[in-house]
């Protein structure tokens, strides 16, 4: 029955199911989580989150500059998610999100430089816990993809080639970030600005990625280099 429940609240997904066996016990105890979780989305709601559909908030989720913040049906935030919006384009995420616990998306860093693209999340995208986005440059995630825990992607660089100028004070360059559809990012791993990942990419844990890479494609190292293609 549960799993019915959740197909249908997963856009009519017929694929979805659960194989593990759980007792009446642990049921009790994900239930009353998520229950509690539905109660405080339903808050943040009522104080003009804009989202579509269930949204499930955990404890100590902040999210700033909601004007700029929007998503489709059931999101999941999980407890003690950062997200800050400021940006010209804010943030945007599909249906079925999962934003798991002490994740940071962030779209402005200082405040002279205003955050630009944003970040946007395609359809039932998942990004496990402690998580790290910076969209000053632009991040694009597109459907179904997997990011793992402790993941990095930074979408804007340093410039440093003036050795009279200090390098703080000698600006940012920003490319942006984008990983397509069905791709899946390893523990531990790290996304720099200006890199596209195309299509069913698979980045091994505790790569550094540097540079753009076909579809099909996995990749691993410092830097990622191609390891094979899938």
């Amino acid at each position: 029955m549960i799993a019915k429940i959740i197909s249908r609240l997963k856009d009519g997904d017929s694929t979805y199911n659960i194989a593990s066996t759980y007792s009446s016990g642990e049921w009790f105890v994900i239930l009353y989580e998520r229950g509690f979780q539905i109660l405080r989305g339903f808050i943040a709601k009522i104080f003009l989150l804009k989202t579509k559909g269930l949204c499930f908030k955990g404890r100590n989720v902040i999210i700033k500059h909601r004007s700029l913040f929007s998503s489709g049906r059931n999101l999941i935030l999980d407890g003690n998610v950062f997200i800050n919006a400021l940006s010209e384009n804010g943030i945007s995420f599909g249906n079925n999100v999962t934003i798991s616990r002490n994740c940071t998306l962030i779209c402005t860093g200082v405040i002279s430089h205003k955050g630009g693209v944003g970040i946007t999340i395609g359809n039932n995208t998942g990004i496990n816990s402690y998580c790290y986005l910076g969209g000053q440059g632009g991040i694009e995630i597109g459907d179904n993809v997997i990011i793992g825990p402790q993941v990095k992607i930074f979408s804007e660089n340093h410039d440093f080639s003036d050795a009279s100028i200090i390098i703080k004070n000698q600006g940012v360059t920003r490319l942006g970030v984008k990983i397509e559809s069905d791709c899946w990012i390893g523990s531990g791993a790290t996304i720099l600005d200006g890199v596209i990942l195309k299509k069913r990419t698979i980045v091994a844990a505790g790569s550094v990625v540097t540079k753009n890479f076909e579809e099909n494609s996995l990749i691993g190292g410092v830097p990622a280099k191609l390891i094979k293609k899938i």
